[in-house]
């Protein structure tokens, strides 16, 4: 693997965008975007051999796509309650789509504004926690007859006890996966049966914002996703919306 210093990787990178549409390297593959890239440079995933104090790491992803990009799994707080298992999918779940007898809470939820179900995001300062919140009256009345299966299992009322996130482990989570990086966003187009890229935005980001990081989730650009049925809980993932990475750093350097 190549050693680069700070510099020569800025050079290549602005070599590699002078090149124009770059074919495909990995047809198939879903990283493939980042593997050409990765292949371009002469490195090995997305870990960057800078000698540096810090830790680098190059993150490629496709322009104009509303595609989500997971950042971590962290289950709720207490975790010995184990929330998801243990109270939302029992007493707030709704039959699967596909799997008969079994139960489903699959919920993508926010800090702007509750989903369909009642479900919400709430960023609180005062308690430096980042809570999940439901709300029966902003439920969808497409729903009617879930809401009132809730009713009889546990009440209207908030959840009780609240799941929650503290702000300083969220925070430490968010820190140790987002290191300072090279964040590249690149135009796709596909000709004569071949996917082809454009590395065209080529940014410089440092110094990961705790502050930043909280208020993008009451700001509804980083969202919570649950995604558990009877007997499996995938994880509890925070996900962030295309286009917001920037937005979690203090030092942002385009080039």
């Amino acid at each position: 693997m190549r050693i680069y210093t700070k510099d020569e990787l800025i050079a290549k990178l602005l070599a590699i965008r002078s090149q124009g549409w770059i074919i495909n390297a990995r047809p198939g593959n879903v990283g493939g975007i980042g593997n050409t890239l990765e292949d371009l440079l002469g490195i090995d995933e997305n870990n960057l051999p800078l000698p540096n104090a810090a830790e680098w790491e190059l993150k490629c992803q496709r322009k104009d796509t509303s595609s989500l990009t997971t950042l971590f799994h962290m289950e709720p707080s207490p975790r010995a309650i184990r929330f998801v298992p243990n109270l939302l999918l029992p007493k707030y779940g709704w039959p699967h789509k596909s799997i008969p007898k079994e139960q489903s809470f699959r919920q993508t939820i926010n800090g702007l504004k509750s989903t369909d179900r009642g479900f919400r995001i709430v960023v609180d300062w005062a308690s430096r926690r980042v809570l999940v919140s439901f709300d029966a009256s902003k439920v969808d009345p497409s729903h009617a007859a879930w809401l009132k299966k809730v009713a009889s299992r546990v009440g209207l009322g908030e959840l009780q006890p609240q799941p929650y996130w503290g702000f300083d482990d969220l925070t430490h989570k968010a820190a140790t996966k987002l290191l300072n990086c090279f964040y590249i966003r690149a135009l796709v187009r596909h000709e004569r049966g071949e996917e082809l890229f454009l590395y065209q935005d080529i940014m410089i980001l440092q110094r990961f914002s705790a502050d930043k990081f909280l208020r993008a989730i009451e700001q509804g650009f980083i969202l919570v996703d649950f995604d558990a049925r009877t007997g499996h809980n995938h994880g509890t993932k925070f996900r962030l919306r295309q286009d917001h990475l920037p937005d979690l750093y203090d030092d942002v350097q385009n080039l």
